[in-house]
């Protein structure tokens, strides 16, 4: 078979990585937005990039529900607002952001995925010890797949010119019980993720990212990148404050 010749300038736009790339650093996350009423359109042209992203067997298992109604907004901010107190109740520790701009986002989206998918990977369903490991798997394969969509979104609206957040803190039950009538979500599906999004009350600010030879490996992992459990421990005590919700210039 004659030699397949590949076109190496198709392969080298720096143009367009360096466009993509200036979407990518713009992605920054505030947690108090300006007063602003998002287009319609713009809704829809944020889920049509979620809707291109790449998922396990191309199952697609996520839903979005854009959320608009002012009252609406301000159940779901409480929600969040709540848990907040509870951490502080059981002294986690951890420095928890401030949930009550969730209540006036000018853009919210509620992110659902429906675990039922996983089920479209590789599983044996017979209850072993070897199916466990394979459905553990399986979830994982759904969580990046929701994730890879969700990423999507929140790179179309900083595209937009918009600043976002993304919120995890949904998986406990009790939030779950409160979110999901409030939306109709069916029992069988998992609210997941909140993504808010609108103009900056106060300017964006990068924050502290690790340097590309802290996570670039070449061939093999570098042992110089693994950190020990008391390592970790470590940066969770002394770092981790510093990094979350401070300007990467002030990182003392």
């Amino acid at each position: 078979m004659p030699e397949t010749v590949v076109d190496a300038s198709l392969f080298n736009n720096v143009e367009r990585y360096n466009h993509f790339m200036e979407v990518v650093r713009s992605r920054m996350t505030n947690r108090a937005f300006a007063p602003f009423e998002v287009p319609r359109e713009h809704f829809g042209m944020i889920l049509e990039a979620a809707r291109h992203a790449p998922s396990g067997a191309n199952c697609q298992p996520w839903h979005y529900i854009v959320v608009t109604d002012p009252a609406t907004k301000q159940t779901i901010g409480q929600t969040f607002v709540d848990e907040q107190q509870n951490r502080a109740r059981l002294h986690m520790g951890f420095p928890t952001p401030n949930y009550n701009g969730v209540k006036t986002a000018p853009g919210l989206i509620v992110i659902v995925a429906d675990f039922r998918f996983i089920r479209a990977f590789p599983v044996l369903n017979d209850g072993s010890e070897l199916d466990r490991l394979y459905q553990q798997n399986a979830e994982r394969i759904l969580l990046q797949s929701v994730a890879a969509s969700t990423m999507s979104a929140h790179l179309a609206a900083a595209a937009l010119g918009y600043a976002v957040w993304w919120i995890t803190a949904i998986g406990q039950e009790d939030i779950q019980r409160k979110l999901k009538p409030l939306l109709g979500v069916p029992e069988e599906l998992a609210v997941i993720d909140v993504m808010c999004f609108g103009p900056p009350l106060k300017p964006s600010y990068k924050r502290w990212k690790k340097p590309l030879e802290q996570i670039m490996n070449w061939e093999r992992f570098n042992p110089a990148n693994f950190m020990t459990v008391a390592q970790i421990d470590e940066w969770v005590k002394n770092m981790r404050h510093r990094v979350m919700y401070r300007d990467e210039s002030k990182i003392d």
